[in-house]
């Protein structure tokens, strides 16, 4: 074999490696699942957004909850039988509301027992999926977050605070019909969330959590940890009080990050429960 030859070899083995080693995550995914479904007696969905070497040449892609997420989704609850219970492992920074509504109102229609685990987060359209189910299961550290509709780059109740405060002789055409957009939205996503929680609390209580929720009391990104989503009523249950969870943690590991040639975080694998052992000693 000639020197170009085995170049050529190099370069097609370099060009296909990520999509090598994304068959092999798959493969140990799909394990994975199959075994905790076994384990649960459950159908296991997963909506996982990760950056991830995807293409031929592993150029990362962010993600989000989109239409072709919310078709994923509903084809896998209208598989899954009406006695079978539901588990749902979500990690996801978002997305599009429509997609988002479509999942949630999947999830709370089926049947049986529906179960969303949050190892990490679940923010905005992830929150609004999470309140659809029956129980909530994070890890202590775990967050979710506000529901606010936002409009483009702004939060729909910020352009609404600025027609309140300044005079409308002063506000450009195109800010007053953001504003009329951003009114519509603040009712429609509010009343929503009021239909996910009216089952899980009482009238009074349902409509108090769905307007903090969805009224702009928090940044967007705001952190909304376990206790105070207790203290909301929510049916909140910690990762400690589930043995699944390493599980789930186990599985969020076959979704990794791009590589780096320097990771940001580091750390010994190892859990330090234990005294660590001397120098020569067994």
């Amino acid at each position: 074999m000639g020197f170009s030859e085995i170049i050529w070899v190099l370069f097609l083995l370099v060009a296909f490696f990520p999509a090598i080693k994304q068959q092999r995550l798959e493969s140990m995914r799909l394990k994975l699942i199959r075994k905790i479904e076994i384990k649960r007696g459950s159908r296991l969905i997963t909506l996982i957004h990760r950056q991830e070497m995807i293409s031929l040449l592993g150029i990362p892609l962010s993600r989000y909850i989109n239409v072709e997420d919310s078709e994923a989704v509903l084809r896998a609850v209208r598989l899954t039988p009406d006695e079978m219970p539901i588990d749902l492992v979500l990690h996801t920074p978002g997305g599009l509301v429509l997609a988002s509504e479509q999942i949630a109102r999947a999830l709370q229609k089926h049947p049986a027992k529906v179960t969303v685990f949050v190892p990490h987060y679940a923010m905005s359209g992830g929150t609004m999926i999470a309140l659809a189910a029956d129980d909530i299961v994070m890890d202590e550290n775990a967050v979710l977050g506000p529901v606010d509709p936002q409009l483009g780059e702004f939060p729909a109740v910020s352009i609404l605070e600025v027609l309140r405060k300044k005079d409308k002789n002063q506000i450009d055409d195109r800010t007053l019909m953001l504003a009329e957009i951003a009114a519509k939205a603040m009712i429609q996503v509010r009343d929503f969330v009021y239909h996910l929680l009216k089952d899980k609390m009482d009238e009074a209580r349902a409509k108090e959590v769905a307007e903090l929720l969805s009224g702009g009391n928090w940044t967007h990104d705001y952190p909304i940890d376990c206790q105070q989503l207790k203290q909301f009523g929510l049916p909140i249950i910690t990762g400690c009080a589930v043995d699944l969870m390493e599980e789930i943690y186990a599985l969020m590991e076959l979704y990794p990050q791009p590589g780096q040639r320097r990771p940001s975080v580091q750390f010994i694998p190892l859990p330090y429960g234990r005294k660590e052992e001397e120098p020569g000693k067994k």
